[in-house]
């Protein structure tokens, strides 16, 4: 959806309401979190996802579950991100953190 959005526009959505559907729950209920970074005007990796060097997971954008504890933290080094499910590498793994 996010992919189709972004042909379709140019552009990738600012927020998962963009696409006009209710936003995607995970496993445990709670709300998958988006951000757009291609094209996005914050500056810096900010809230980006960081892999355990610290380095963003992804260049497009990052969609997450924060877990069954409902919490998380942007590097993926601490344990409230542990349990989140996650996309990184713009797509070519989505899972858990702790497989990562």
């Amino acid at each position: 959806m996010i992919q189709a959005y972004n042909i379709d526009h140019d552009s990738y959505p600012e927020t998962l309401e963009d696409l006009g559907l209710k936003t995607p729950q995970d496993p445990w209920g709670n709300p998958y979190q988006y951000l757009k970074i291609e094209g996005s005007e914050k500056k810096g990796v900010g809230n980006m996802r960081k892999d355990h060097n610290m380095v963003p997971v992804n260049s497009d954008f990052d969609l997450y579950s924060k877990g069954k504890d409902g919490k998380s933290q942007t590097p993926f080094t601490s344990k409230a991100s542990r349990d989140d499910i996650v996309r990184a590498n713009n797509g070519r793994y989505i899972g858990l953190v702790s497989d990562y």
